[in-house]
């Protein structure tokens, strides 16, 4: 699952094999609104969160590319702010392997992400002047147990010759 130096354009536009995308539905009433980002009954069993934070990124801001080895996310995309999201499938067991999507989510598209474990991902706040929020309920502990595991990721972002790049 490590990157060689092959370039970008080696990869399909195209959806990826296991990931999963859905609506997020704002239910609006005179107090403000209410959205569920999952429910058990239709979220498999292998996606079931084991905890959720929360993640305020200023405008412009990229966070990634990385990869989790063993690590879910279920990104939920609601509001405030605008994202572009890239995904790239680094699974080389996978019939989408080296596909590439691309979407944009957020406070104009809510959107709930499933991205499973070997598929590299990023985003970017795409607003001018909003901070963007996004939730992510994973379904592995930051650090494990007690927070004594090593973290679960492989940070594409810290090399500059990165093959995974948000910018077309």
């Amino acid at each position: 699952m490590t990157q060689t130096g092959k370039e970008s354009s080696e990869f399909t536009k195209g959806k990826i094999r296991d990931v999963v995308v859905y609506p997020l539905r704002k239910f609006v009433d005179e107090r403000g609104w209410l959205a569920e980002l999952f429910r058990h009954d239709e979220l498999a069993e292998e996606f079931y969160p084991a905890m959720a934070y929360i993640s305020v990124t200023e405008p412009n801001v990229l966070r990634g590319p990385h990869e989790h080895v063993d690590q879910a996310d279920l990104f939920c995309f609601i509001g405030t702010g605008n994202f572009k999201l890239r995904l790239w499938d680094n699974r080389e067991d996978s019939p989408t392997y080296r596909n590439v999507m691309t979407m944009f989510v957020g406070a104009d598209n809510p959107q709930a992400v499933i991205i499973p474990k070997g598929v590299v991902h990023a985003y970017k706040n795409v607003s001018t002047t909003e901070k963007g929020v996004v939730i992510n309920c994973p379904n592995r502990l930051f650090m494990g147990e007690g927070k004594k595991e090593e973290i679960d990721e492989i940070r594409h972002e810290d090399d500059p010759d990165t093959i995974f790049r948000i910018e077309d």
